[in-house]
């Protein structure tokens, strides 16, 4: 048996405020209003191509040139570029955020922005150690510079070897499987 009222000696729960109809009638007009401003610069933008091609007035338009810099920074922002050009930024200032020593022995590869991971290569197993050692102060430094989450961790990879050569047992001046054949 299940009832809408409070047991008895306690306060009925409070209902959160429903808009009133002058409240949806507000939201209304100004829906309205936006749509009917919409319409018209659309039908003023016709009217002006008919007479011979938009012009540009007085006044700031979208077709106004506007400089370089301007120009990426609202397509970086458009395309939600941001977070993967502050990281290139960063791989390009490398020695100047981990030291000219590090950096001369440790380089940035790649960076993951779905696991958010920047993957640096080191030149030897020791360095590659050490900067294991260092990776959360190096985390917290680049978060600093980038924005807090940006790096969440830091993989160091070792040297990488010579492409691994097919089959334990090679025959000297063999150039693989498939020189018997043919």
């Amino acid at each position: 048996m299940t009832t809408d009222q409070p047991p008895a000696g306690e306060p009925a729960p409070k209902k959160a405020a429903e808009p009133s109809g002058v409240d949806l009638a507000r939201v209304a007009l100004r829906a309205a209003k936006e749509q009917a401003r919409a319409r018209g610069d659309a039908a003023q933008q016709k009217k002006q191509a008919r007479r011979g091609g938009l012009r540009s007035g007085a006044r700031a338009d979208g077709r106004d040139p506007m400089a370089l810099g301007a120009a990426i920074n609202r397509l970086l922002n458009e395309r939600g570029w941001e977070t993967p050009a502050a990281v290139g930024g960063v791989m390009g200032r490398w020695p100047q955020i981990v030291g000219e020593d590090l950096a001369n022995h440790c380089v940035p590869e790649k960076y993951d922005e779905d696991e958010r991971v920047l993957i640096v290569r080191c030149d030897s197993t020791a360095w590659a150690t050490n900067l294991r050692l260092l990776a959360p102060q190096l985390v917290a430094r680049l978060n600093e510079d980038l924005g807090h989450g940006t790096v969440k961790l830091l993989k160091v990879n070792g040297p990488g070897g010579p492409p691994r050569r097919y089959g334990p047992l090679r025959a000297p001046g063999s150039t693989g499987p498939g020189d018997t054949y043919g």
